[in-house]
């Protein structure tokens, strides 16, 4: 049992050290145009859970170029940013892996619905409206269901202890089962995974 542990560990670093040495393959090269810096500068301005300008605008240009396969709109990939920021680090997650839950449960469409009725980029099922909101709350607004699944997923986390492939499988209602997890992991460490 120890080698698969061992073989998954070693895929894993080269995984990660394969995704940091060609951070290019994730993000664009395109050059932005006039109206881009002009929101970018417009949302790091706004952006208010970075330590300083600098951080904002490193994360948040490259960060763009990898959304920008899943959400061409450049106002609501900003957003969508800015607001995963500001709630990951209320709930104390780290923004990466809000984004790779995103990825893996929404591949960032903010007005899907699974089979089961959960719904928008971190597919929250409708009842926890009761629980953490308000029955108005609309699920599809991205502020809302960027802070109920930063909320639901940092509640798991601290329920699992800070186990965070159980939080992640509680949060899918998969508990005891890994698969979910593991897809979230690849996510990040194929498309989300920052080294600075």
């Amino acid at each position: 049992m120890k080698r698969p542990v061992l073989w998954k560990s070693l895929l894993v670093a080269a995984l990660v050290m394969a995704a940091s040495t060609h951070p290019v393959l994730a993000s664009t090269t395109e050059r932005p145009d006039e109206d881009m810096r002009q929101l970018l500068r417009e949302t790091i301005d706004q952006a208010n859970s970075f330590k300083d300008r600098f951080d904002a605008e490193v994360w948040l240009v490259d960060m763009s170029g990898r959304l920008q396969r899943y959400v061409p709109d450049p106002d609501e990939r900003l957003r969508i940013l800015r607001l995963v920021h500001e709630e990951s680090h209320r709930f104390k997650l780290k923004p990466e892996l809000v984004l790779s839950v995103m990825h893996v449960e929404s591949l960032f469409d903010r007005y899907a619905i699974s089979s089961v009725g959960a719904q928008g980029l971190m597919q929250v099922m409708p009842f926890w409206r009761e629980e953490i909101g308000k029955s108005t709350d609309n699920l599809t607004d991205i502020a809302t269901n960027i802070r109920y699944g930063c909320a639901i997923l940092s509640a798991y986390l601290q329920r699992e202890d800070g186990n965070l492939m159980r939080a992640l499988a509680r949060y899918n209602g998969s508990l005891g089962k890994t698969w979910y997890p593991e897809r979230v992991f690849n996510a990040w460490e194929r498309y989300w995974f920052v080294k600075y």
